[in-house]
């Protein structure tokens, strides 16, 4: 396949990905909000994410396989084809069989859907940019900066929607989103992408690559960190100890992570433009584990919680935001072509278990500190939030310099 249509297939997968991101980050509002209103509480609503991570988990762990043996174009098609079955359990199902375990369903169909488009734009950015210096490190950063940008805004759109025309027609609408980027990416797309002529075996799902899986570690823990505070604790937070309106609560969500997706897209600007190292994510780690310390010794005094949080999640989205943007070049940089696929699985799965843990804690701890104060909640979930970013720190200190030839020997 020539190069020119391998960059116009890596571009039609993007769109895909951006329309599959501004999806998933709308039903993610829609969900929460919906059934939170319905009166279910705080640990409750988490558990309705629980197979949405854990099936991002498996997904992840086979989907390397999957991508090698078959190509990142059919893991493409099959990711979106699952959002619109997803979409579709929460369109047609009467709103009396919404139940726990029929959104659970759904959700975790959701989770498989997002990690095969995502698995699938994420390795074909190694295929098309190459590594040229620097121009990997400003690609990587450019589409995942631009995804979470996208997801923001899916929060507010779900937010919105839920307030102007309800959950069923919300989720119809998303539907009608991921479809259109379906047919497209089958009419355009030309040829194959990704597909190489060694297939793996499911013997092979885990790297012999060090400093993968250190990397992948370090990003369950970074992931977790975030999650536990941020998933269910901060919309609760805001919704009831703040007051605000659900479209209020997740339109902030939305402009931070808006936000945190220019910091990604910028990550390279703002780190002097080199190549990031080990050393880069480790002082970054550290540095970041201080925020949610400084969050909650704010709240636990009395001062005013809406300006700490807020002023807090600022500084905590530009830290971790540079972060996220470090470690999704080095897995990139610590992979050669051929495996890229597989150690991307690898990576991201470890990423959707730091997701799950970080979402259980969520829903628990603040559930714990609800019984006292909710403010008290939020503080146990930024405690933890401050204790995994700590062990971020401690594992990225043994990350190597992204020397190839040592790294690749070493596979």
């Amino acid at each position: 396949m020539s190069t020119a249509s391998g960059t116009r297939n890596y571009a039609i997968v993007t769109m895909a990905y951006w329309a599959d991101t501004l999806a998933d980050g709308a039903i993610r509002m829609l969900v929460l909000f919906y059934f939170y209103q319905l009166g279910y509480n705080a640990l409750q609503v988490a558990s309705l994410f629980l197979f949405y991570e854990f099936f991002g988990i498996v997904t992840n762990f086979v989907g390397g396989v999957l991508a090698s043996r078959f190509g990142l174009k059919s893991t493409l098609f099959m990711g979106l084809s699952t959002q619109m079955l997803a979409l579709a359990m929460l369109v047609f199902m009467p709103v009396s069989g919404l139940t726990i375990a029929w959104v659970m369903a759904s959700q975790a169909l959701s989770g498989i859907a997002k990690d095969l488009t995502k698995m699938s734009s994420k390795s074909a950015v190694k295929l098309v940019a190459g590594n040229g210096e620097g121009r990997l490190y400003r690609w990587v950063a450019l589409l995942t900066g631009s995804k979470n940008a996208l997801k923001g805004v899916g929060f507010f759109i779900g937010s919105l929607l839920l307030s102007l025309v309800g959950f069923q027609t919300s989720c119809a609408a998303l539907m009608g989103i991921v479809g259109i980027a379906l047919i497209s990416a089958a009419v355009l797309m030309r040829g194959g992408l990704g597909d190489v002529k060694n297939k793996s075996k499911f013997s092979q799902l885990f790297s012999k690559n060090r400093a993968v899986n250190l990397l992948s570690v370090a990003r369950f823990f970074l992931f977790g960190a975030r999650d536990v505070w941020f998933v269910v604790a901060l919309p609760v937070f805001l919704s009831t100890v703040l007051g605000w309106k659900f479209w209020q609560a997740g339109g902030f969500m939305a402009l931070w992570v808006i936000g945190y997706g220019f910091v990604q897209a910028f990550a390279p600007t703002i780190l002097s433009g080199k190549d990031p190292t080990g050393k880069t994510a480790t002082w970054l780690a550290f540095t970041l584990s201080i925020i949610p310390l400084l969050i909650g010794a704010g709240l636990y005094f009395g001062w005013h919680p809406a300006t700490i949080v807020l002023c807090g999640l600022v500084i905590f989205g530009i830290a971790f935001a540079l972060n996220s943007a470090v470690h999704s070049f080095l897995i990139l940089d610590y992979t050669d072509h051929d495996k890229v696929a597989m150690n991307v699985g690898i990576y991201y799965m470890a990423n959707a278990c730091g997701r799950l843990i970080g979402t259980v804690l969520s829903g628990l701890f603040y559930q714990f500190g609800m019984h006292t104060d909710g403010t008290l909640g939020l503080i146990y979930c930024l405690l933890a939030s401050a204790g995994f970013l700590f062990i971020t720190g401690v594992i990225s200190l043994t990350l190597p310099r992204p020397n190839r030839a040592t790294i690749h020997k070493a596979q």
